[in-house]
């Protein structure tokens, strides 16, 4: 029996609350319930699910899902009908105001716009991508995004990739190196099918997802709930010229991989944790620029202590420089 005291929130026909979904699974086996153990649900009434008996008005009957389903479906599509004969409306109501300013088109989009809300971002995402013909260049710092947000913006990222490679277009795209061997990174190159590459570096700029060179998405702070729309030629071919820069100083991932040497018995990465120890740089700042966590970090910092032969953080700063590590390779 639902409990009569609980308060039932709102909510839609499409998102049916447990209480409900429960009595009227209950309804379903058994052929009612009694109006008393649906007090706590009365969504299913309002929807329609339950109805009372014509001889005995305490007791519930459940609707036939297919009934309910289609009775739903029809007032979905009346509320679509609706926003189209809205839409019309709005259309010819600016149409005599359209052609009277004379001084804008179309074409004079802004060259800044802000975007609130993921799914305003994603949708002008897709938007900018369903024009897009010919390159797009995508910069994936490591964000730490798991769990169903990060499964969900995998599935629309892949979604767009994918119909823009099946237009002929090309995809590259800069990684940090602690994203090389992610599974989740393989595994959605393994998917796309057509002309995309990767390349990988210890350190990336911030996000950035530049469309054939006319628009650019950027974060506009640092959750990621704001986003900026940048059309500004002058913009663009900055981020475009920076993303050419580490494009030329990034490792191949995919489609062919390739291994980067070790110097002097230094791997690559404990080469740019010994840069970023030179300038000063706690164990916690230094993971946060290299895309792994603390514990990893200290790890290499140790490999690397020892591989030097130095017994403290002082003395490793000073075989570190005198090294030569950090030279420019000839």
């Amino acid at each position: 029996m639902t409990d009569s005291g609980t308060e039932h929130s709102e909510h839609s026909a499409e998102e049916l609350c447990p209480a409900g979904a429960k009595l009227y699974e209950q309804a379903l086996r058994e052929g009612h319930i009694s109006a008393q153990d649906a007090v706590g649900a009365p969504c299913l009434t309002d929807f329609g699910l339950l109805h009372p008996t014509v001889d005995d008005l305490d007791r519930l009957e459940p609707v036939a899902p297919a009934v309910a389903l289609n009775r739903l479906l029809r007032g979905i599509q009346a509320r679509v009908d609706e926003e189209r004969r809205r839409e019309n409306r709005l259309v010819e109501q600016f149409e005599s105001l359209l052609r009277m300013d004379g001084r804008h088109s179309a074409a004079d989009a802004p060259t800044l716009r802000l975007l609130h809300g993921s799914r305003r971002i994603n949708e002008a995402l897709t938007e900018s991508m369903a024009d897009a013909e010919h390159e797009v260049l995508c910069i994936q710092p490591h964000t730490g995004m798991t769990g169903e947000r990060g499964d969900i913006a995998h599935t629309l990222a892949y979604e767009r990739d994918q119909a823009f490679l099946d237009r002929g277009g090309r995809n590259r795209a800069l990684y940090q190196h602690s994203m090389r061997h992610l599974p989740g990174v393989s595994a959605y190159v393994e998917q796309l099918q057509g002309d995309t590459e990767g390349r990988s570096l210890d350190e990336l700029t911030d996000r950035l997802v530049v469309m054939d060179r006319k628009v650019a998405f950027i974060p506009a702070n640092d959750d990621g709930s704001l986003a900026l729309e940048v059309r500004h030629p002058a913009l663009i071919k900055f981020f475009v010229t920076t993303f050419e820069v580490l494009w030329q100083l990034a490792t191949p991932m995919f489609p062919k991989a390739e291994r980067r040497p070790s110097r002097n018995g230094v791997t690559p990465r404990q080469r740019a944790i010994a840069a970023l120890l030179v300038e000063g740089h706690t164990d916690a700042v230094i993971a946060d620029r290299l895309g792994m966590n603390v514990r990893t970090a200290r790890v290499h910092i140790a490999k690397l202590a020892a591989t030097l032969g130095s017994e403290s953080r002082a003395q490793l700063g000073y075989l570190i420089a005198r090294s030569g590590i950090l030279d420019p390779e000839a």
